[in-house]
């Protein structure tokens, strides 16, 4: 069984490379063809032996200029059908790399594959010898009593021949499947642009796609967890009113009870918040922002000039700047007492700028906030800029794309 799966997969093999060559020879010597019509019909032009002959050769360098990309398509054509390689359509920006492959590397293809799906029709004839040298007339026999063994010879040629083809097209084929793509597909500067296209549009989903998890996980919060808390702090409440006849020991732990929840509502909302804050989502960035000012520990004087609402994206990653500036200056600027926040539109650029007047000396390279916070600019294809010297004042400026 495995022998004949084996003897099946080399079959389907050859049949699939035979057919590869056999439809590769034609395309490739077309273009020598036409090439050789055309360096003869120069050669007319400068020998002026025939008039028509400037005529004949505008005609055929027409054709061949057609015939290069329609060559370029049923190449590239068969190699998807056949192999299942997919070489990217080299366009127009670099016509002469088609035009270079057709008429040096395509015509060198194309006599090698003529040779090897030559060799097949070759094969059999010989390998038949002994069978068709029985045809000849038995009198040129009769003179030629050597005849049995030199068809003997030539059949065990032709077997040879036969049992070569199938490395032989294999190697041309796996030949061509390595070079072929290099030279009529894209160039290594297009591959390279088209990467870093695709790279920004799968960021650009990924982005996108943490924003949406982020505000999953604060409704998830605000309408599951936070309600629970808040349900539980309001039946303490309750209790710890109604019930005056506990022992104080009681009324200790319902206290202490209720003011652990009421805490953890406090930080389960500064949680949620810091996920993605809801009032971002229905009242926009300077509605946000202006929260953030009034819940700081220092004074923050905040000023936005925003005409029009920045797309989401740029909006969280706006406002998580804005937060994590304004909370690192309340934990580490020293002697800071005040902090100013501007977010101004210019153009397609919604530009942030946060300073505040402390000592300065912060460093960015000394800190995971400052190395997430110019991390998260950079998922937008923003720029993070920061300037602290010692004694102040410290500024952050943000730079993010906005179109729309």
């Amino acid at each position: 069984m495995k022998i004949r799966t084996r003897l099946r997969r080399a079959l389907t093999r050859l049949m699939r490379d035979a057919s590869f060559l056999a439809l590769g020879a034609p395309l490739h010597l077309l273009t020598g063809f036409l090439l050789f019509v055309a360096f003869g019909l120069v050669w007319e032009v400068l020998e002026g032996g025939d008039t028509s002959a400037p005529a004949v050769l505008g005609l055929a360098v027409v054709t061949t200029a057609f015939c290069v990309p329609a060559l370029t398509v049923a190449q590239r054509w068969r190699f998807r059908r056949l192999l299942g390689i997919d070489i990217p359509g080299p366009g127009w920006r670099r016509p002469w790399r088609q035009f270079g492959y057709h008429s040096l590397a395509g015509a060198l293809f194309g006599a090698l594959e003529a040779v090897v799906v030559a060799l097949v029709p070759a094969g059999l004839v010989l390998s038949l010898t002994s069978v068709w040298v029985y045809a000849i007339p038995f009198e040129w026999r009769i003179k030629h009593p050597g005849y049995s063994t030199q068809a003997a010879f030539v059949t065990v040629a032709g077997l040879l021949v036969l049992a070569t083809v199938p490395s032989l097209a294999a190697a041309l084929v796996r030949l061509e499947s390595q070079v072929v793509p290099t030279l009529l597909g894209r160039g290594r500067e297009e591959d390279l642009a088209r990467r870093v296209e695709d790279l920004t549009e799968s960021r650009a989903g990924a982005v996108d796609a943490a924003d949406a998890e982020r505000r999953r996980i604060e409704r998830d919060l605000h309408d599951g967890a936070q309600q629970r808390l808040v349900s539980l702090a309001l039946n303490l409440g309750i209790a710890k009113a109604t019930l005056v006849d506990l022992p104080p020991e009681a009324r200790e732990v319902i206290d202490a009870a209720h003011r652990e929840a009421k805490e953890a509502i406090e930080e389960l909302s500064s949680l949620v918040r810091g996920l993605h804050p809801a009032v971002l989502d229905e009242l926009g960035l300077d509605a946000a922002l202006s929260g953030l000012a009034a819940r700081a520990p220092l004074s923050v004087r905040l000023r936005a000039d925003l005409p029009r609402r920045p797309p989401p994206a740029v909006e969280a990653v706006a406002y998580f700047v804005v937060s994590e500036a304004l909370t690192n200056v309340a934990k580490h600027a020293r002697e800071a007492t005040r902090a100013d926040v501007t977010v101004t539109r210019l153009g397609g650029i919604l530009r942030v700028v946060i300073e505040d007047d402390g000592l300065g000396g912060a460093d960015p390279g000394r800190g995971s906030g400052l190395t997430g916070l110019a991390q998260r600019v950079r998922s937008v294809d923003g720029t993070f800029r920061m300037s602290s010297p010692v004694g102040g004042p410290t500024m952050m400026s943000v730079d993010l794309p906005c179109q729309s």
